[in-house]
């Protein structure tokens, strides 16, 4: 899909995204979004007791992750939020298919609704293990870059576009028959392993890169200055030479200054305090802490707003 076209796709949100007035239950609407470490691979059973069942006044639109040139992607529906939206999360629109995983979701909403006891919260999610920005680093995963020319054209930034899309043709997303409103009120990004595993000059790029897809969430949702937080990749050394992202320092480098030169960005870094359940994903607790994490950064920079 040629990159003119995708830009307009962006416009053809906006009538999505507008909804009736009257009677309506407001939401404070949060986009996750990223790789596998956004995904999530704690494990459900691991979950204290009060996060085993649904989290109370939160909804959640999981978009269907698939590879680039497939179709289906970001294909869901509006459910309550619960865990099993981890790795192995699919929908067909129809039908959600939970997993035995969760990812940042749980906690994050928890702890939103913990300082937001009055306020509902939304969430849209869409990530896909592997993937990079740059499309050299794509690999068999796939990739976020905007100006995509591979097969048909189609990857994950239209995969994005479409999980945007579906969930904002939803007028009542909770199923009480009154029509809902979504407001737009930050962005999560997991993600940039996979740029800092190949090259030096792709990690290089990330610069470009990062401001570019992030710039183009933020229209996606139609809010210039919509709070990012991204969270920093982290190393767990579990490589024969030690390092499993081979240029992992440079992406590091480049998420802090984004944020330094962003007014409205921040950056989580307990990611370099967790343990590993492999040498790529956080464990359970990992997790557990790193989506309180997001959103007590989420909520300090929409206090500066």
């Amino acid at each position: 899909m040629p990159f003119s076209i995708r830009l307009s796709a962006l416009i053809l949100l906006g009538a999505a995204m507008t909804q009736p007035a009257s009677a309506q239950t407001s939401y404070k609407l949060y986009f996750l979004g990223g790789q596998s470490n956004m995904d999530g691979f704690g494990y459900a059973s691991e979950l204290p007791g009060e996060l085993q069942g649904p989290v109370p006044g939160v909804m959640i639109f999981h978009g269907n992750p698939v590879p680039d040139d497939s179709v289906g992607g970001g294909l869901g529906l509006w459910s309550f939020l619960q865990p099993g939206h981890g790795v192995g999360f699919a929908s067909d629109g129809k039908t959600n298919s939970y997993s035995d995983r969760f990812g940042i979701e749980i906690t994050f909403a928890q702890r939103l609704r913990e300082v937001y006891p009055d306020e509902n919260i939304a969430i849209i999610k869409y990530s896909r293990g592997g993937t990079s920005i740059d499309s050299a680093a794509a690999g068999n995963f796939g990739s976020w870059d905007p100006a995509y020319g591979g097969r048909t054209g189609v990857n994950q930034y239209d995969h994005f576009l479409a999980t945007i899309r579906n969930a904002m043709a939803v007028l009542d997303i909770d199923g009480d028959g009154v029509a809902d409103e979504l407001l737009p009120a930050g962005i999560v990004w997991m993600q940039g392993e996979s740029d800092a595993a190949y090259t030096e000059e792709i990690a290089q790029r990330y610069r470009e890169n990062l401001e570019q897809l992030m710039n183009l969430l933020r229209a996606a949702l139609r809010v210039d200055d919509l709070p990012v937080v991204i969270g920093r990749i982290s190393e767990s050394g579990q490589d024969e030479d030690g390092l499993v992202w081979d240029h992992g320092d440079i992406v590091r480098s480049i998420q802090a200054e984004f944020v330094e030169q962003d007014g409205a960005a921040a950056l989580v870094t307990t990611t370099d305090e967790y343990d590993y359940s492999d040498p790529w994903h956080y464990d359970s607790r990992g997790y557990i802490d790193l989506g309180r994490r997001f959103a007590e950064a989420i909520m300090s920079l929409e206090k500066m707003r």
